[in-house]
């Protein structure tokens, strides 16, 4: 047991030096990632108008005026979100109105009852939790010299409710297929999910989940190589956006650690 204990030691170290390196900059990428499925819809309500309109109101029936106000209102919201929080302003505001956006696409397009889709919109709530936990760790720092009555209390749940949402993204990426690459792949992601999820060894499983959602996200979804007139294109498009903000929930968790309901935490006090 000595020597993969000196492995994981030796890659906690590595990783360390990686976030402390890249702490500046960190957070800002995970921002810039998270937001990125947002600002693509937005873009794509914008260049798709009346394609998005007129699918509105053939699902619906609610007619062009509504169907009109649908797409101005994920429009505005998705791209005035996300200035917003790459602008640092009225942070927790503009995730809410994100998060309004989820659950309005979800009952619009019927996602609701489809359970892949489901399941990584869930993902995308846990990533905009975890960017209101980076909001308030922020203002806090700005009250540094400021006693503290205690730990921060909402941030930390914030930061267990987007660590354990997260892990809904990885479960629509099992794909149970009889082959050795496959296999090892389900086991490693799972294995790093559950441990970001309970918050053990969290950044070292968080950094290295990037990495394999990173390939996988690569692979799997190559949107540019689809020719534009291929529907398969928006699909592949709208997975790997998705799958790019999960990824920004993650290095989210590398920057801010796994708050105070984890083993992490725990073992401090062991």
């Amino acid at each position: 047991m000595q020597i993969p204990n000196e492995y994981v030691s030796t890659a906690e170290d590595v990783a360390d030096q990686v976030i402390r390196k890249g702490k500046n900059v960190l957070p800002t990428v995970a921002r810039l990632c998270l937001i990125s499925t947002f600002l693509e819809d937005g873009l794509r309500m914008w260049f798709q108008w009346s394609e998005q309109r007129d699918y509105m109101d053939m699902s619906w029936g609610c007619g062009k005026f509504l169907a009109t106000m649908f797409v101005i209102i994920n429009l505005l919201g998705q791209i005035g979100g996300c200035v917003m929080v790459l602008g640092r302003l009225k942070v927790d505001i503009a995730c809410g109105v994100l998060f309004f956006i989820v659950v309005l696409q979800t009952f619009a397009y019927s996602i609701l009852w489809d359970m892949q889709f489901l399941l990584r919109n869930l993902a995308l709530i846990g990533a905009l939790l975890l960017v209101v936990a980076e909001a308030r760790a922020e203002g806090r720092s700005l009250f540094a010299g400021v006693p503290s009555l205690g730990e921060n209390k909402p941030k930390t749940y914030l930061q267990l409710a987007g660590r354990i949402l997260l892990a809904f993204m990885f479960i629509t990426l099992l794909r149970f297929e009889v082959s050795f690459v496959q296999i090892f792949q389900d086991i490693l992601g799972s294995i790093l999910m559950v441990l970001v999820t309970i918050g053990y060894r969290t950044k070292l499983s968080a950094l290295m989940l990037v990495l394999v959602l990173t390939v996988l996200n690569l692979y799997h979804n190559a949107w540019w190589a689809v020719p534009s007139y291929k529907p398969l294109r928006d699909f592949l498009k709208y997975d790997f956006f998705q799958t790019l903000s999960v990824i920004g929930g993650l290095l989210m968790i590398v920057y801010l650690g796994p708050g105070g309901v984890s083993m992490d935490e725990h073992k401090k006090k062991w």
